[in-house]
């Protein structure tokens, strides 16, 4: 049975450079357990503020907040570019299919993207997410149809969705209408309410679930961004990383409250034994009575 892995940690914010060797250092570390697939979190590469509020307020915009918003978009990348280029020679050089979350600028947009490589380092795609969630759309873009792809790989077909577009139930059944059997979910939602929703995806789905959490701490903000951050705690995201069977079953995790990299071996072969009685694009769909399509941009 093939060993998967997701990924507890935190961005040095404001610092891309440290950012990407604790990434190679994390790989390393995942395939000398002997992982075959890791899931990086949310907004891994370039950042998650969280408790930055960038000077606004409606009708109101600050130049300091302007000023912040630059440093913040200064340390995302272009897709792809040679960050996604170095990424990818990390994933050839540890034999990981790798999906990250990275922060991504195209022109004078950010989009919150998770990327997926393959195992010999080619980027096989990107997921840019809907909808960004409340504060988030100060910074962030809204994605298109045009990224609700899956994508092959030698473990199966993987996909998911970022964050709280885990809640949205027709971009989920965007994934399982492509046949999604690895299900990832980057996210920085480190409540337990989580966990029941990352189950309730699985058992929903028949697939297997890898939701990867940062842990984030006070020290990785650059000084002038904790001068700018509001009620932030001494862990502003504490974890909750986990891996889920196709019946729902807790395989790995939660973990909280450190940083590490949480593993599971997975058993293919249970995707088909779960769809048994339950098949949400199959003998459980009833297209005569319900249609779905994913419209194009």
């Amino acid at each position: 049975m093939p060993t998967v892995a997701v990924v507890q940690a935190g961005t040095a914010l404001g610092d891309p450079t440290q950012t990407l060797a604790k990434l190679k250092r994390l790989c390393v570390e995942c395939a000398r357990q002997g992982a075959k697939l890791a899931v990086f979190p949310e907004a891994f590469v370039g950042g998650y503020p969280k408790g930055l509020g960038f000077g606004a307020s409606l009708g109101i915009r600050t130049d300091a907040g302007r000023k912040l918003f630059r440093a913040y978009a200064d340390g995302a990348i272009s897709v792809p570019g040679p960050v996604t280029e170095a990424i990818g020679v990390t994933a050839k050089d540890c034999s990981l299919t790798l999906v990250i979350g990275v922060i991504e600028r195209d022109g004078g947009t950010l989009y919150c993207t998770a990327l997926y490589f393959g195992p010999d380092g080619r980027l096989l795609g990107k997921h840019r997410k809907l909808v960004p969630t409340a504060a988030e759309r100060l910074i962030w873009g809204c994605g298109d149809g045009s990224t609700l792809g899956v994508f092959s790989s030698e473990l199966g077909k993987i996909g998911g969705l970022i964050c709280w577009e885990n809640y949205m139930p027709l971009a989920r059944m965007a994934m399982y209408a492509q046949g999604v059997e690895i299900y990832c979910a980057p996210t920085v939602d480190d409540r337990e309410i989580w966990i029941p929703t990352m189950k309730h995806v699985a058992r929903e789905g028949r697939c297997f679930v890898l939701s990867a959490c940062q842990f984030l701490t006070r020290n990785c903000y650059p000084a002038e961004w904790l001068e700018a951050a509001q009620n932030l705690p001494d862990v502003p995201i504490r974890g909750g990383s986990c891996i889920i069977g196709p019946m729902g079953d807790v395989l790995a995790g939660p973990v909280y409250g450190e940083e590490g990299v949480v593993v599971a071996d997975i058993d293919v072969a249970q995707l088909i034994e779960a769809k048994f009685d339950f098949d949400v694009v199959g003998h459980y769909a009833r297209p005569d009575v319900f249609g779905f399509a994913v419209k194009p941009p």
